[in-house]
């Protein structure tokens, strides 16, 4: 694919991830979930995507692969673990576009009524507007990488400066400490409701945008200094953001918003809960502007979206679980069929299940794709130990095992309810699996490098049917829950890094995607293909 993205459209690329509807509505949930101990949950959630991301910023300098969150695991544990991760990424990535198309329509309420029935749900015409929406966003990504960064960089500024404006005119005008210790307390629902706030809150939804730096790793300039660069300066940005909000958000509420309980606190305007704060401290003059900016954010939040799922359909394709015809790229190097189908598969979504439901998959599906990461840091560490490496993870073992346990506490955090939907996901998946197996016959995919995933994922159910989150039995407490799932993936981790692949079966894999890369050099006139150290 066309090398050309650097380091400034890398970087906004994931800060629109990041900074999309999240902002609009996650100091609201978080605090609903958590109270003024949302911030908490913002620290630890942040501390949990930039581990993960550290574990990816590694393997992308090495590997920088388009579609990397479902492709790279193909290189570490073979064709079952890449089809299962990338087949889970792809879900969640088809709720990401509906999530934000969703938010779009949400903010234009007030300029057209009709997309909206009187119970609060699209409408007919508003089902044909979402999903027109849903082709501008593939329509624009089928001009080219290069067009589609530069609309991202210049909708990026807007969704940077807009939010932080808004967090420091509600901060300077009206400040209630008093929230902080009154109506419940500093954690009215105690570590309960700060782990309920980072996978269900928002958290780790607004978060996760990161990812799309991964993605697009096959279309990076300079990709051992860029990658790891994006991802720490996308996601330090976005922290500083989204703590000023949800600051802002907890000292401004009233009496009258808080006498009910954090639990209940909701707001009925149309513009959500950040314009009617603004409005309350008398800031008319930013809530003119907060209307079209939350469209905006929107907007391009589902750009990205919507172009980074195209480059997993791509390497989906690639591993084999996907049709052939979706790996063919376009003459501006695009993967126009992957688009195609994420467009029909997304719009389903409107259909299929209701936002918070969406929410909630989007975040465990992903979390559950990223897990790959931290195993495959130190199969990498075996399988290409002299290959140079501009960002290396300080104390991997450590460090990946500490990011492994993080990501299955997230999973569980986000509830029994939501991990139903996702056992429902992954079983299609593995039925699509199976009957791949039948055209290229059974004993041809790596299910000795996957033998973790079965310990893994029905011990993570087990506990999920067993614990207090999201519908749970209650049978295990919180803190006792959390050891059981740390010992679980701490096992696992260790058994998923001696089962990765052999250096035999690596170099083959490793030699077809050489190919792959000379393949595109020469059908791509105007793109030479960047070394890649995919040396064996």
């Amino acid at each position: 694919m066309k090398r050309s993205i650097g380091l400034l459209s890398l970087t906004f690329v994931a800060i629109s991830g990041i900074l999309g509807s999240g902002w609009l509505f996650a100091p609201l949930l978080a605090a609903q979930a958590a109270g003024p101990s949302a911030m908490i949950a913002w620290v630890i959630g942040g501390f949990a995507m930039l581990l993960l991301a550290a574990t990816f910023a590694e393997i992308a300098t090495i590997l920088p692969v388009a579609g990397g969150i479902g492709r790279v695991p193909h290189f570490s544990h073979g064709s079952v673990v890449s089809m299962t991760m990338g087949w889970t990424a792809w879900i969640g990535y088809n709720t990401t576009a509906t999530i934000e198309v969703e938010a779009v329509l949400r903010y234009s309420k007030s300029l057209a009524p009709w997309l909206y029935t009187p119970d609060n749900q699209l409408s007919a015409s508003g089902l044909g507007v979402a999903c027109l929406l849903l082709l501008v966003f593939t329509v624009l990504n089928a001009f080219g990488v290069k067009f589609f960064a530069r609309i991202n960089t210049a909708l990026t500024w807007v969704k940077i400066l807009v939010p932080a404006l808004l967090a420091a005119v509600i901060l300077t005008s009206e400040f209630r400490y008093a929230n902080f210790s009154d109506y419940g307390g500093f954690a009215p629902e105690g570590v309960k409701g700060i782990l309920s706030a980072i996978s269900t809150g928002g958290v780790i939804f607004a978060l996760i945008g990161f990812r799309h730096v991964i993605d697009m790793a096959g279309e990076a300039r300079n990709p051992k200094v860029n990658i790891p660069l994006a991802l720490v300066l996308s996601l330090v940005v976005c922290l500083l953001i989204y703590g000023g909000l949800q600051l802002a958000f907890l000292g401004a509420l009233d009496h009258a918003q808080l006498e009910k309980g954090w639990h209940s606190l909701h707001f009925a305007g149309e513009l959500g809960p950040m314009a009617s704060l603004a409005t309350a401290v008398g800031a008319l003059w930013i809530v003119s502007i907060l209307d079209t900016s939350a469209r905006i954010s929107s907007f391009a939040s589902g750009l990205v979206s919507v172009g980074s799922n195209a480059r997993l359909g791509l390497a989906m394709a690639q591993n084999g679980l996907f049709p052939k015809f979706m790996e063919t790229l376009s003459e501006r190097g695009v993967p126009l069929f992957a688009l195609l189908v994420n467009f029909v598969v997304a719009a389903i979504f409107f259909i299929a299940l209701p936002f918070r439901q969406v929410l909630s998959l989007n975040t465990s599906s992903i979390v559950l794709s990223f897990v790959v990461g931290p195993i495959a840091v130190m199969a990498f560490r075996r399988l290409l130990p002299n290959t140079p490496r501009a960002f290396v993870l300080p104390a991997a073992p450590v460090t990946g095992c500490l990011a492994f346990v993080v990501a299955s506490l997230i999973i569980y955090w986000s509830g029994w309810d939501t991990m139903i939907h996702l056992g429902i996901c992954l079983a299609i998946g593995f039925a699509l699996l199976l009957i791949r197996s039948t055209q290229g016959g059974f004993d041809s995919l790596d299910w000795r490098e996957a033998s973790w995933l079965a310990p893994y994922l029905v011990g993570l159910v087990s506990l999920s049917y067993l614990g207090s989150f999201g519908g749970g039995a209650g049978l295990i407490p919180v803190g006792p829950d959390i050891l059981a799932v740390g010992l679980l993936s701490t096992c696992v981790y260790v058994l998923a890094i001696r089962l990765s692949l052999h250096k035999d079966k690596f170099a083959l894999y490793l030699a077809e995607e050489e190919l792959e890369e000379i393949g595109e050099y020469d059908s791509a006139e105007d793109a030479p293909v960047e070394s890649t150290d995919f040396k064996i």
